[in-house]
């Protein structure tokens, strides 16, 4: 699976992680299973995430610029992640995108919406 590195210059400013669902099984990520829990994806499906973008370039498009390469190296593939319910700037951004919400789970008393696309 891809892994995204953003840069400026020679400064990393950003990454977007994703897994398979096959290497998931082998680590088994409690969180991650409660996702699948309220949503299930389709067989070829893959995780999306973490994304983390510095400080400094949140809302200039690094996370929006490093999707869409990951849009072309995992073409017409369903990605599904999860965004704990009260980051609102990492809601924002994934919807500005067009993942849309497909579930909500809770885990360790923290409520997560699950998106897709």
């Amino acid at each position: 699976m891809p892994q995204i590195v953003a840069y400026i210059n020679q400064e990393i400013v950003g990454f977007l992680l994703a897994t398979s669902q096959a290497v998931h099984e082998k680590r088994n990520v409690p969180i991650v299973d409660e996702m699948f829990k309220s949503y299930q994806g389709n067989i070829d499906s893959y995780i999306y995430g973490p994304v983390c973008v510095s400080k400094t370039q949140r809302g200039k498009g690094v996370a929006q610029l490093m999707f869409k390469e990951l849009l072309l190296q995992e073409p017409n593939r369903e990605g599904i992640l999860f965004i704990e319910s009260n980051n609102e700037a990492s809601l924002r951004a994934h919807i500005k995108m067009g993942i849309k919400k497909v579930g909500n789970f809770n885990f360790n008393n923290k409520d997560f919406n699950v998106f897709a696309y």
